[in-house]
């Protein structure tokens, strides 16, 4: 039995767990995309962790040292603090979110070769390890079909608009400022185009064709909610393609300032063809966008028989107060 070392960001050391190792899967990060039924193998455990992130300040999540990288940084901190190299560990992301892009519900999946005692620990470790615009918010373990990216049946968008002459400075991370007076009724009368599977070859990223799989997704909702000087637009669909939310979005802006009707839409989604989109709307900008679920049936989700419950972090009390009242 070994006790993993952490560093002394991390509250406390780890808890034990046996030594026997097995082979890494794959990278789990080069060429994802042939992962079409990544399996651990039977010595090995595979573990579940939701993460929220500001992505103001990182190149996106897939793995690059320079810029750094959510996945970079995450990887830094498993590997700090379970004394695993980066293939052992093959750790996968749910989506690959673009630079400046915030997600609240990123999910995304690791492995080791020994069972942990409590995911308590691990989780302060990680988060103690990790800078502050980064954290995970949940750690459980999950059977060993369990893949983040391919076991999904859905993930949650939602991109905020702020929609008032002056830009609220406490909302400029996160939220597009739009000085023209967005006019959400026909924005919701666009919206519903969306909705429906569709090929959304015009609503991809055209200098990035190489990611593009297959085009046709499903949109299962697209709703505006308006909250003051505030537009949500909620989007939950089967998959996207590279950027296509903000290309969505971008056209609703459009629409909202009335430079366009409505029914642009289904004219733009039939066109196939995203030189028709650049014609009348670029890419909205990064940062109103974050990732707030990735979904999946609860089934594959169920935790193996024998390993340690679920981790959403601990909460500390004082029984005592060491400093007197004034």
């Amino acid at each position: 039995m070994v006790f993993a070392a952490v560093a002394s960001a991390a509250a406390s050391p780890l808890p034990a767990f046996s030594l026997t190792k097995s082979p890494c899967m794959s990278d789990g990060l080069a060429k994802e995309h042939t992962q079409s039924a990544m399996v651990s193998l039977p010595s090995s455990h595979k573990w579940r962790m939701v993460i929220a992130y500001d992505g103001t300040k990182f190149a996106g999540w897939q793995y690059q040292q320079s810029p750094p990288t959510i996945q970079c940084l995450i990887e830094d901190a498993l590997t700090r603090a379970t004394k695993l190299c980066r293939k052992e560990l093959c750790l996968v992301g749910a989506s690959r979110t673009d630079a400046g892009v915030h997600a609240w519900g990123q999910v995304a999946h690791f492995v080791t070769p020994f069972m942990f005692d409590s995911l308590d620990t691990l989780h302060a470790a990680l988060n103690g390890l990790l800078p502050q615009e980064i954290r995970v918010r949940e750690i459980s373990p999950v059977q060993p079909q369990f893949h983040a990216r391919f076991s999904t049946t859905s993930k949650t968008y939602h991109y905020k608009i702020y929609n008032h002459a002056i830009m609220d400075p406490f909302r400029c991370l996160f939220a597009y400022h739009s000085t023209y007076k967005l006019n959400p009724v026909v924005m919701r009368e666009a919206a519903a185009y969306f909705v429906g599977k569709h090929d959304f070859t015009s609503f991809a990223n055209a200098a990035h064709n190489d990611r593009l799989g297959n085009p046709v997704k499903e949109i299962f909702c697209l709703d505006i909610v308006e909250t003051g000087a505030v537009l949500q637009l909620e989007v939950e669909g089967s998959g996207f393609l590279f950027r296509q939310v903000r290309n969505m979005v971008a056209l609703l802006l459009q629409i909202g300032r009335e430079a366009l009707p409505a029914d642009v839409v289904p004219q733009i989604i039939s066109a196939r063809d995203r030189k028709e989109l650049a014609k009348v709307a670029l890419s909205a900008p990064p940062h109103g966008l974050c990732l707030m679920s990735v979904n999946y049936n609860s089934d594959i989700l169920e935790p193996p028989q024998g390993c340690p419950p679920s981790s959403f972090g601990r909460t500390h009390s004082v029984s005592k107060c060491k400093l007197p009242f004034y």
